[in-house]
């Protein structure tokens, strides 16, 4: 079993920063590659952005050039440096993790999900 935890939601006002954490605890063999995603209300999950175990990122068209995406092998975190925040940013965000972890001996495939963690952007 793999679980993330996330933390760094907050509510700050439109044009402020904040940063997101993500640690993956549990029976971790490897991490191919770590993201983050967002859902509203009554929408399906979307891509925020992902990084993977060499560093390759990804990210959504709407947070190019003000969101950052980072991790830490060696603590298993990730984390999400937002900037320029606006009030459609405001939703729920998700941390995700895919990589190996050990099952009863073996090497195994998972794909975990954290809690979620809210922000708010004011106007």
């Amino acid at each position: 079993q793999v679980q993330l935890v996330e933390s760094g939601g907050d509510l700050v006002q439109a044009g402020g920063s904040l940063r997101l954490s993500c640690a993956a605890s549990g029976s971790i063999f490897s991490i191919d590659a770590m993201g983050w995603y967002r859902q509203a209300p009554g929408n399906q999950r979307e891509l925020v952005a992902t990084i993977t175990s060499s560093g390759s990122t990804n990210y959504a068209e709407s947070v190019k050039g003000r969101f950052t995406i980072s991790r830490d092998n060696a603590k298993n975190t990730v984390y999400l440096q937002m900037n320029s925040l606006k009030p459609e940013d405001t939703t729920v965000y998700y941390c995700n993790a895919v990589g190996s972890s050990w099952h009863d001996g073996l090497v195994k495939g998972f794909g975990s999900w954290g809690q979620g963690t809210q922000v708010t952007v004011s106007s």
